[in-house]
């Protein structure tokens, strides 16, 4: 499925609030309301949109740890990656999680009740699994929303 303009300009607007009725993000987007559901609709079977979701002011939660992780592994072969992915999927904690290029080849964003529990989580990872061969840990001290954008308004489009 080849997407067009409109079609980036409505997950444009449902990332940023996925509430939205169809009658305003057709109205946002230049449709009438019933294409724009059939557009909805496609991108959803498509694969495009794949949920939505609400989010969650942590501060208001509690006390909660946020943690970055570089982690290295011992080595790259497919059986080690394969292996540790399959150990990180059992980590409630892990929030995301992306291999990377670089110095390491994982960056993990955990959040955890308290430092001591991070430490058991963290201990979880490297000793349990077996795999690591060093981790780097860093405390989120303070968070910003840098204001309401997502990754689709880097898209450059043309109609």
């Amino acid at each position: 499925m080849k997407l067009d303009g409109t079609d980036l300009r409505i997950m444009s607007v449902l990332e940023r609030n996925g509430r939205i009725t169809n009658s305003l993000l057709a109205e946002m987007v230049g449709l009438s309301p019933s294409p724009c559901l059939t557009r909805v609709d496609r991108l959803e079977r498509a694969g495009y949109i794949t949920g939505y979701g609400a989010r969650i002011n942590l501060a208001a939660v509690g006390e909660l740890v946020t943690v970055f992780a570089e982690i290295t592994l011992h080595d790259r072969r497919m059986a080690t990656v394969s292996r540790f992915e399959q150990k990180l999927k059992t980590i409630d904690e892990l929030c995301e999680c992306a291999r990377v290029s670089g110095d390491c080849d994982y960056i993990l964003k955990l959040l955890t009740r308290s430092v001591s529990h991070y430490c058991e989580t963290i201990m979880k990872i490297v000793e349990e699994s077996g795999l690591v061969d060093r981790y780097f840990s860093y405390f989120v001290v303070r968070s910003f929303d840098p204001g309401d954008r997502g990754f689709l308004d880097l898209v450059q489009t043309s109609d």
